[in-house]
């Protein structure tokens, strides 16, 4: 765990990040295509995942594909909210990403939303549009 109360998922920390995936009011799932399983490559294969934890219980994850520069998933417990979770889990999953040499990150959210808003405020771009999904992009240069 690092100083700001933020590690690496893994695998046994799946079924926490899967109950705060379903428990969210927005960007909420429509249908089970998203399942535990469907962690598993985006941890072990493609990507990376860090966890943010409150008294022992998984509060938020974000996940990110380290070959595409895809934010997957960042999602923090409604229970949880308002208490900088989601800041240093974007941080650190931004900071890891840039040092794997990733240059550039993208991202889809809901257009009109508090992740849309706080995406924004962390300094990501809207670049086009998606059905209802605004696209966003933040660069290594973005960071400085």
């Amino acid at each position: 765990m690092d100083r700001n109360g933020i590690r690496q998922a893994v695998l046994d920390d799946i079924p926490g990040m899967h109950r705060v995936r379903l428990a969210v009011r927005e960007n909420r799932l429509t249908s089970n295509r998203i399942t535990e399983a469907s962690y598993v490559p985006e941890l072990t294969v493609t990507g990376r995942g860090w966890v943010a934890e409150r008294d022992g219980v998984i509060a938020g994850f974000a996940i990110g594909n380290l070959q595409t520069g895809n934010i997957w998933a960042l999602f923090v417990d409604p229970e949880a909210e308002g208490v900088g979770h989601g800041r240093r889990l974007h941080d650190a999953m931004v900071g890891a990403m840039f040092d794997a040499g990733l240059s550039r990150l993208h991202l889809g959210t809901a257009q009109g939303t508090r992740a849309e808003r706080f995406y924004l405020a962390q300094g990501w771009r809207a670049t086009g549009m998606d059905g209802g999904d605004v696209l966003m992009e933040l660069t290594r240069g973005d960071r400085s």
